[in-house]
């Protein structure tokens, strides 16, 4: 059918619904078509393909003719009236069946004519059908109903008698066909759930025994739609008489009246767990129909009728069955409460159940006052009360913890007393509902920690005050070991005090235990349970009690072992059980403390516990004629006792006790295969020991659905004893573990005795038996192979192998996957080929001999796993055999079970096989596609299995999937059709392998997949009611969202049919996953759910931006209140206070919006995605924060953009920060502290000079308002201190009174550091002061350092503060640097603890330390910097204690007095030491932000004089800094911390010159100025020269500047110049950084020689020039790209610090300098054909201007620079115009200098001055020559003596004059030579008075010049007069108003 060409194509009409434009051809073919249709109905086929068959002929007849569809039908009735019974005709009868229900369903009244006859023949057939026979037809009439609705009603009660017969079929297919039946027909008969109610639900109850999970899942769906309907207001029944029904079947269960009362003559239950499991389903179904609103207003009613359940007597007859009851009605509690309810109505639910709790406990209350002690209630009241109460409480409990911090107010609410009440329990005498109430307690603790504290004292004290009574000591200290167990759930934690508050506690308990026989024994378990409890605090606690713990171990055990022989001849029963409740105790305190304190099991503390232990074993093996001596009252006690020996010997190694060893596996073999051992609950054992995916053969597991709570009931065997308990949890994995240290002989003896015991026994001890010995070989052999060891000879191995095949070849499958995995081990541990294909030759032997099922399954699981373990199948032989026998077997049609264990077993094959297996691909695609084509579908366990194959076969293929090749697409429409198939079917497994498949096709080959009908059905089963299969959606969708979000999400809104709980089309699929979200428990269904969101908004978040912050805007606003939702609507007070919190918020009633009573979690969950968004947005367009671009984008384009969505962002952040929920507090305060990062620098358009945040001023200091509250937790403070500092740092506001709300906030926390820890409430650890306190200071350091940085307004807020901030910051990192010192100082801590933390929370201080330090380092730095480390007068900072053990200098006691320098020298060192501690350390490679801290804080140091002096006095300090630079430049990558570190080195290197320039100076004092010949040589190198590597400050700079250089410009290596695969060639472009780094790296070089010594300035200098004119050569050169501008200043001035150096000068340096400067000088004039030749005549001037005359005056240096600037004066603009202007500096520098050049180059300059009249300049450039030239030679005649001077001004003057233009020329001329006459005049009127004489002659010598001059002048008087006469009328004409806009 599925190769049918027509089909096929009726099919995709089907599916997409095109059928118009089809329907003229298949009218046209439509008799064609049902002939050919009707051939296939004839060939009898397979189940998916009779489906197909029927939809298709359905199609045919709605599209084309209707009228000839009755010949259709009745040619069904024919086949269905045929006398033919033969197998092979069942096929066409049954396709016959489903045709006729689709063709019913599809054309509905159109066949009304034929509907009787039908509807008879197909009852009168279902009388003879089998049982695939009778699930056709009833879902056959199920889909008639469906088509005909009320017209059916003529044949309901024929129906209904029909369904009633199959409801309780043998066959669960059957069941489940009737069900889905009857909920049809209940649709229209009314008399189902009216007349007929107590009938069906009777009928249900009895269809509930023997039932499956499927069965009980539709059964109970059935029955509570009808209780449902029947609770109508036009049916006048009552809650009452509904429940009535169910509880008479949870009570007698489905069986008759006269069977009933049979069991009751004889007082037994008749009531199975199936039926009770069924009804507390139904109850569900029942209450969930009815929705959350009924289930609030009738909760009062309905919780007492389910009590009246749990009380019953008979419910509650056998201990077991009180345990299962209070498991049902307790899961209809939690999931009616937990699902259906909003926050506000579990509220109430909960003080309903409160109301309930009280009224039970005044039942047994009269008792217990203290007047009436001795008086006990009955025990028919206690067992009345304790499952009510065992019920109730758990449920509250559950409630509270789900609530969280929402349920506060419920607690505080004094008028109904919760924690009075659950506390009361803690006093009844059931121990069963004192350990719930403890639960309860826990549960609280857990939900609320500031409660766990509190409790704990109220209990603490409670218990001492009632030491008498045995069940308040019980019940007290079972609350105390509740709220400890709590702890390690709570993230603040308890204080420590409370460990030793309850160490106190449980020593007095033992100790006084013998003082009153009546509660010894309550007194004795209560004071060894809450040590148990106490270690659960962990080793930090522990560590302090260790002690006293080890001696009361020592007191509870005998001295030695004969000791315990003494023991035995005294006491009697009374006194031997409490000896062994107290040892179990004591046993059960040592395992805790291995478990959760396995740091201080040093090897002395196990050499003190062995003693005890072998005393323990020794008892242990006494147990036996103990039990015998003192009965049965004793033998609960001795099993515990058991049972902790063994728990605790499992937990050591064996080594540790040899010497009992033999005893202990006696034991061992005896408890295992004894006489008295029973049954066990082997789904607990054994599971753990299967292979995890051979689970899947056993059905669902209890992992797998949403009712495992009951569900674990049903699978659960009958009660067990106490002994059980021990085989089972302990003694496998423990005998395993003395196995494995048996000798060889041993192992074999121990094994043979198994198999002889397991033969030897019979029926269900042999069953029991055998499974304990095989789950204890099963676990050594897991060990062995974990621990690579081996198992031993072959001796060994023959009962090893013998053992596993017969419990390969038991009845149990369970024990079967158990035995398979072994032999998987037993190969891997023996890891013989030879053994490896003897096992695999024996399986195919019985495969092939065997013909019973059991030996079948069990083999064929074997052949999959023998290689499991052996990295995979590897031989082609094995491979083919193997899959031949699992191909055989799987086609065994007559046994399913076969055939399913045979296609799991190929799927393991398949992924064993890897590639080898693709030559079998094909075939097995055949083999899966065939099966799936023709098993039914009641084999439902077939079809799971065929679909794990069939995904392991597409994994096998993987990419070539994506092929074109004919074979490649016959194999992926293989896949294809076997994932409709399997989507057909009815059962959920079933559909979730086909999910799981499509999704693995979609992984390799996604074009193939087609998703507009994927995603559709993935969205109708989003809701469905089986966990399985909305795992696999979620999972599926998941995947498609990381690829193809926005296609998923189009293909999902476009789904028609809508779901239960929410509407797609309105919220889209990702609201429909948000409240999915909401309403799902199982953790990892909740995590793929909230990654598809991440996926789905990371794809189309920004694209869509509106619709995300509505979804999250309306997730969060779904608060718990769905009755009076108010949404909080924000908005700056126009008018008013401004100032005022509560002015900016108004509530405003709305809509409540898609979502209704949202849980707190996904509500914290929106929080996240909004943050998610705003981080997205952020790498995308910049108009997201820029509101201007944002505007003006969206008029020309639909864009959306974040910043127009501020308001809704800051709305979100507030609702979320001023919740009831701490967690969705955080999320808040999180989110406003990333808006306020990202937003604060938007600015605003309409108001400029202002900021778009500026106006949510009130809104985030109403937002942080709460968080500093005295109740407020101290994360949520710590969180808002964080906020408070971004809000005040980011310069949003600017006017300090807007500031005061947030700055009064962050100083009220202020107040609350310096009250101190000491009386501050102990409701957290200590670590959560140290924390609030660091997150305190943090704060105030960003507000210091952004003040510093800002200037003196905001300064201002801290200044007041200042002197107690400034302890506060010193005492905190002084505690930082002690918790920094590595473990073998710590000895050197405080024993009492550091100023923020205490002695017991060291280690979880740390984390908190390391978040803070950096920032406060930087304040106090910057502190220190503006006092100047000046002793200042800073106040008390009123701490609770000292700030420091030492008080940093600021003790007032007299022994400990400092003096200033001693304090100033502990603060810089501290400083010192804390940065080159994190600077040094290896881990700080992600903390650029503390290195950016720790470079600006010592930067801030080093600016202060006294720090320098002290770093510059000490030089080894200087050079470790040094070395700690060097690294961190090396090593970081960031040009920002690479420029500070430059910057540090700066500092550094002046601090050494300041401290070298003070040594000389106060040497030449000391000496005289006339002997300064004698004085010392100060600066490195000394007499020598030499500088030494790590000691030397000059070479580490050197080295440290080396590196920037080489580093930047590669080209100054010789090495790597020269290398052919070096820089030498090539040119690296430097950015404007870069040119930085180089700068500041040149500025350090050259001051390096002026801190050495004349002989060390030697030894630096050739480095030093090298690379300086190194770097300039390269920038001169061009080859450091387009910013070498930016390195030529910074050059030059570094070379001018070289050359003006005081070592240049120096008597003892001076001609080495001279000598080496000339050979700089030589290098210089050698590489000038460069580029930039103006840059190399500056260099020039510098050296001759700088350097010592006798550098430049020696020839030929001397005539080569003249040569150089004679070349550079005939060169052309800019070389020209530079060459004139550096003339001008040299003719005015040292005359041995100048005179050379005045001499050699002053003719030239004339000439060409004299040259300008004939050709004047025409542009800027020319004209800037010019005058350079003037300049120059105006230098030229100032630099003369004053006898030549006159000369040389009598040739100056004529040259200004010929520069002159006359009238006529002066306003035609161009504007450089008009600008050249106005200079020259000027000069003229300069120059000519200062040489009147001069002047003088020349004008009378020259009347022409004199008239040119004269004529200039009155030229420019002119001028002037004009341009005053303008100003002048310009003035007057001025209006005295200016318009600031142009209206025009």
């Amino acid at each position: 059918i599925y190769r049918s060409p027509p089909t096929l194509q009726l099919m995709d009409l089907a599916e997409r619904r095109h059928v118009f434009v089809w329907q003229a051809d298949v009218k046209q073919n439509q008799k064609r078509l049902v002939e050919q249709l009707t051939a296939v109905l004839t060939s009898s086929p397979g189940p998916p393909t009779r489906l197909l068959l029927a939809q298709c002929l359905a199609l045919v007849y709605r599209v084309g003719d209707s009228l000839t569809s009755s010949l259709t039908v009745d040619r069904c009735n024919d086949i269905i009236r045929s006398k033919d019974d033969s197998p092979s005709f069942l096929p066409t009868r049954l396709a016959a069946v489903a045709c006729l229900g689709v063709l019913y369903e599809q054309l509905g009244r159109l066949l009304i004519s034929s509907f009787k006859e039908t509807m008879a023949n197909l009852l009168k057939a279902m009388k003879s059908a089998e049982s695939q026979g009778r699930c056709e037809i009833m879902l056959c009439i199920e889909r008639i109903l469906k088509g005909l609705g009320v017209s059916a009603v003529s044949c309901h009660r024929d129906i209904y008698k029909a369904a009633r017969t199959c409801l309780t079929d043998r066959s669960m297919a059957v069941r489940c066909a009737a069900t889905k039946c009857l909920l049809e027909l209940q649709r229209e008969a009314v008399f189902l759930w009216s007349t007929e109610l107590e009938n069906v639900a009777t009928l249900c109850f009895r269809a509930f025994e023997g039932s499956n999970y499927d069965v009980r899942v539709a059964i109970s769906k059935l029955l509570g739609t009808l209780l449902a309907s029947a609770l109508e207001p036009r049916q006048r029944n009552s809650l009452e008489e509904v429940m009535e029904l169910l509880s008479s079947g949870f009570l007698r269960g489905g069986a008759g009246f006269l069977r009933a009362s049979g069991d009751m003559l004889k007082g037994t239950s008749s009531v199975s767990r199936d039926v009770r499991v069924g009804i507390t389903q139904t109850c569900v179904v029942f209450v969930s129909i009815l929705g959350g609103a009924w289930l609030e207003n009738h909760f009062s009613c309905l919780v007492s009728l389910l009590m009246v359940w749990v009380s019953h007597a008979r419910a509650t007859q056998y201990p077991a069955d009180a345990v299962s009851c209070r498991c049902c009605v307790s899961f209809i509690l939690r999931a009616t409460l937990g699902t259906l309810l909003g926050e506000k109505a579990q509220i109430a639910a909960a003080k309903e159940i409160c109301q309930l709790i009280s009224k039970q406990k005044r039942v047994v209350d009269a008792a217990l006052h203290e007047g009436n002690m001795e008086t006990r209630v009955s025990p028919a009241d206690v067992a009345a009360s304790q499952h009510v109460l065992v019920c109730a409480l758990l449920e509250l409990g559950s409630l509270l913890q789900d609530l969280s911090s929402t349920a506060a107010p419920l607690l505080q609410d004094t008028s109904i007393g919760m924690l009075d009440t659950v506390i009361s329990v803690l006093l009844h005498p059931s121990a069963s509902a004192r350990l719930a109430a403890a639960w309860c307690l826990r549960c609280v603790a857990v939900g609320m920690p500031a409660q766990g504290a509190v409790l704990l004292d109220r209990c603490a004290e409670r218990l001492n005050a009632l030491k008498s009574c045995p069940e308040a000591v019980a019940g007290y200290s079972a609350a105390i070991a509740a709220l400890l167990g709590a702890v390690q759930l709570c993230p603040l934690g308890v204080s420590h005090s409370k460990g030793k508050m309850v160490m106190t506690l449980a020593e007095d308990l033992l100790r006084s235990a013998a003082q009153n026989s009546r509660i010894s024994i309550q007194r004795t378990q209560g004071g060894w349970l809450l040590l148990s409890a106490l270690s659960t605090l962990g080793p930090t606690v522990m560590e302090h009690h260790l002690p006293r713990l080890l001696l009361l171990w020592k007191c509870a055990f005998p001295l030695s072992v004969k000791d315990v022989e003494n023991e035995l001849r005294r006491g009697d029963s009374f006194t031997w059980q409490v000896t062994l409740e107290g040892r179990a105790g004591a046993l059960c305190a040592m395992k805790s403390l291995v478990v959760h304190c396995k740091d201080l099991l040093t090897d002395d503390v196990i050499s003190r516990l062995l003693p005890l232990l072998s005393c323990a074993v020794a008892l242990l093996n006494q147990l036996p004629s103990l039990i015998k001596s003192y009965g049965n009252q004793i033998k609960n006690a001795a099993t515990v006792f058991r049972l902790r020996v063994y728990e605790i010997l499992t937990m050591l190694q064996p080594k540790r006790y040899e010497e009992s060893f033999g005893t202990v596996l006696k034991l061992l073999l005896n408890d295992l295969t004894g006489p008295e051992i029973t049954a066990c609950a082997v789904l607990n054992l054994l599971s753990s020991l299967c292979y995890s995916q051979d689970l899947a053969l056993l059905g669902p597991g209890l992992h797998d659905v949403d009712q495992h709570y009951i569900e674990e009931q049903v699978r659960s065997q009958s009660n067990h004893k106490g002994n059980s308990l021990v085989n089972v949890q302990s003694m496998p994995s423990y005998l395993a573990e003395q196995y494995i240290c048996c000798i060889s002989c041993l192992r074999a003896q121990i094994l043979e005795q198994f198999c002889e015991f397991v033969r030897q026994l019979k029926g269900a001890l042999q069953q029991t038996v055998q499974i304990h010995v095989a789950a204890a070989f099963c676990c050594t052999l897991k060990c062995l192979a974990s621990s690579r060891r081996e198992l031993g000879s072959e001796e060994v191995q023959r009962p090893a192998l013998s053992l596993l095949l017969g419990v390969l070849e038991g009845s149990n499958p369970l024990l079967r996957c158990m035995a398979a995995e072994g032999l998987a081990r037993l190969v891997q541990v023996l890891n013989e080929p030879n053994f490896t294909v003897s096992i695999t030759l024996m399986s195919f032997d019985k495969l092939k001999t065997a013909r019973d099922a059991i030996t079948r399954t069990g083999h064929a699981l074997a052949l999959s796993a023998v290689y499991r373990y052996l990295s995979g199948i590897s031989s082609p032989q094995y491979l083919s055999a193997c899959i031949g026998v699992l191909f055989t077997l799987s086609q065994d049609s007559t046994s399913p079970e076969v055939q399913m264990w045979a296609l799991h077993a190929l799927s393991m094959v398949v992924d064993l096989a890897g590639p080898l297996y693709h030559s079998h691909l094909e075939a097995s695609f055949n083999l899966v596609l065939r099966l799936l084509l023709s098993t039914p579908h009641t084999h439902v366990e077939v079809q799971q299995s065929l679909g794990r194959c069939l995904n392991a076969l597409i994994t096998s293929m993987g990419p070539d999937l994506q092929g074109e090749g004919a074979g490649v697409c016959a194999v992926r429409t293989s896949c294809l059709v076997g994932c409709a198939v399997m989507q057909d079917s009815q059962d959920c497994l079933v559909q979730a392998q086909a999910i799981s498949c499509l999704q693995q096709l979609h992984m390799f080959a996604p074009r193939f997949v087609n998703l507009a009908s994927l995603v559709p059905s993935l969205c109708i089963n989003l809701c469905s009611s089986y966990l399985s299969l909305r795992r696999a959606v979620v999972a599926c969708l998941r995947q498609l969202a990381q690829r193809e979000a926005v296609e998923v999400s189009e293909h999902a809104v476009a789904l028609v049919k809508e779901l239960p709980h929410v509407t797609i089309k309105e919220v889209g699929l990702e609201g429909a996953l948000f409240s999915l979200l909401d309403r799902e428990s199982d953790p990892h269904l909740c995590q793929d759910i909230q990654e598809t969101l991440v996926h789905m908004m990371s794809s189309s978040a920004e694209s869509n931006l509106a619709h995300w912050l509505k979804l999250c805007k309306d997730v969060l606003s779904a608060s718990a209140d769905s009755a009076a939702a108010a949404a909080v609507e924000m908005q700056q007070e126009e008018d008013g206070d401004r100032y005022d919190d509560s002015s900016a918020f108004h509530a405003k009633s709305e809509s409540s919006g898609p979502f209704n009573n949202l849980r707190w979690s996904t509500r914290v969950f929106s929080m996240e995605c909004v943050c998610r968004i705003i981080a997205q947005c952020e790498n995308g367009d910049t108009a997201h924060f820029n509101m201007a671009l944002a505007q003006e984008q969206r008029l020309h384009e639909s864009a959306d953009f974040l910043v127009l969505h501020l308001a809704d962002l800051i709305r979100m952040a507030f609702m979320a920060a001023t919740d009831h929920s701490d967690q969705l507090r955080l999320a808040g305060l999180q989110t406003l502290l990333v808006i306020i990062r990202k937003f604060a620098n938007v600015p605003e358009p309409e108001f400029p000079g202002h900021v778009i945040l500026e106006q949510y001023q009130a809104n985030v200091g109403a937002a942080l308002r709460p968080a500093f509250h005295v109740d407020a937790p101290p994360n949520v403070t710590a969180k808002a201190c964080q906020v408070c500092s971004a809000w005040i740092a980011s310069g949003v506001i600017s006017d300090l009174r807007d500031l005061r709300r947030v700055h009064q906030l962050l100083a009220s926390s202020i107040a609350k550091v310096q009250v101190g820890r000491e009386v501050s409430s102990q409701l957290y650890n200590e670590s959560t002061f140290t924390m609030e306190t660091l997150a305190v200071l943090k704060a105030w350091a960003e507000v210091y350092i952004t003040a510093v940085q800002a200037g003196a307004g905001l300064l201002k807020l801290v200044q007041t503060d200042l002197a107690t901030l400034s302890r506060l910051w010193l005492a905190a990192l002084q505690d930082h640097a002690l918790l920094t010192l590595p473990s073998q100082y710590s000895s050197q801590l405080p024993s009492i603890g550091g100023s923020f933390y205490t002695a017991e929370t060291v280690e979880q201080a740390r984390p908190h330390y390391y978040s803070v330090w950096a920032t406060i380092l930087h304040a106090t730095a910057l502190w220190l910097n503006s006092t100047g480390f000046i002793m200042v007068d800073e106040g008390p900072a009123n701490l609770s204690r000292p700030v420091t053990p030492t008080s940093m200098g600021q003790s007032t006691s007299l022994s400990s007095v400092k003096s200033p320098e001693d304090v100033y020298t502990d603060r810089l060192h501290l400083i010192l030491g804390i940065s080159v501690e994190f600077l040094c350390s290896p881990h700080s490679g992600d903390q650029m932000e503390n290195i950016d801290s720790c470079l600006q804080a010592l930067q801030a140091l080093l600016e202060v004089p006294w720090p320098r002096s002290k770093m510059g006095n000490d030089q080894a300090l200087s050079v470790e800094l040094l070395s700690v630079l060097h690294r961190l430049i090396v090593t970081r990558e960031s040009p920002s911390i690479q420029l500070a570190v430059l910057e540090l080195v700066r500092q550094i290197v002046c601090a050494a010159q300041e401290h070298v320039k003070e040594k000389r100076h106060s040497a030449e004092v000391d000496d005289g100025a006339a002997e300064k010949e004698t004085v010392p040589e100060f600066g490195e190198g000394r007499d020598t020269g030499g500088l030494v590597p790590g000691k030397s400050l000059v070479f580490g700079a050197l080295e440290l500047c080396l590196c920037t250089l080489l580093r930047m410009l590669p080209q100054l290596s010789p090495k790597l110049a020269g290398s052919p695969m070096g820089w030498g060639g090539h040119t690296c472009s430097l950015s404007s950084t870069d040119c930085r780094l180089v700068t500041s790296a040149l500025a350090i070089l050259s001051e390096l020689p002026s801190i050495c010594s004349p002989e060390g300035s030697v030894s630096v200098l050739p480095t030093v020039l090298y690379l300086l004119l190194g770097v300039l050569r390269e920038a001169v050169k061009g080859s450091v790209g387009a910013e070498s501008g930016q390195l030529v200043p910074g050059i030059l001035q570094a070379l001018r610090t070289v050359l003006t150096s005081p070592m240049s000068r120096a008597e003892k340096s001076r001609g080495a300098w001279a000598e080496l400067l000339r050979c700089a000088v030589h290098t210089l004039l050698e590489s000038w054909h460069t580029v930039d030749e103006v840059t190399m005549l500056t260099s020039l001037t510098i050296f001759l201007l700088y350097a010592s005359a006798e550098v430049t005056t020696v020839e030929p240096l001397q005539t080569c620079c003249i040569q150089t600037f004679r070349a550079s004066l005939e060169s052309k603009d800019p070389v020209l115009s530079r060459s004139y202007q550096l003339l001008v500096s040299l003719f005015q520098g040292p005359a041995p200098v100048a005179r050379p050049f005045i001499l050699a180059l002053g003719g030239c300059l004339v000439s060409q001055l004299q040259e300008v009249e004939k050709s004047r300049p025409q542009g800027p450039a020319e004209l800037q020559a010019v005058q350079a030239a003037v300049r120059a030679l105006e230098a030229l005649v100032f630099a003369a003596e004053e006898t030549h001077r006159p000369q040389l001004v009598a040739v100056l003057l004529p040259i200004l004059i010929s520069l002159l233009l006359d009238e006529n020329a002066l306003t035609s001329a161009p504007a450089a030579s008009r600008s050249l006459h106005e200079s020259a005049l000027g000069d003229l009127m300069r120059i000519g008075p200062q040489h009147s004489a001069v002047f003088k002659a020349l004008m009378a010598s020259a009347p022409h010049m004199k008239a040119r001059l004269e004529a200039a002048i009155k030229g420019n008087q002119e001028s002037m007069n004009t341009k005053a006469q303008t100003t002048r009328v310009n003035s007057k004409n001025t209006p005295s108003i200016q318009l600031k806009i142009n209206f025009l």
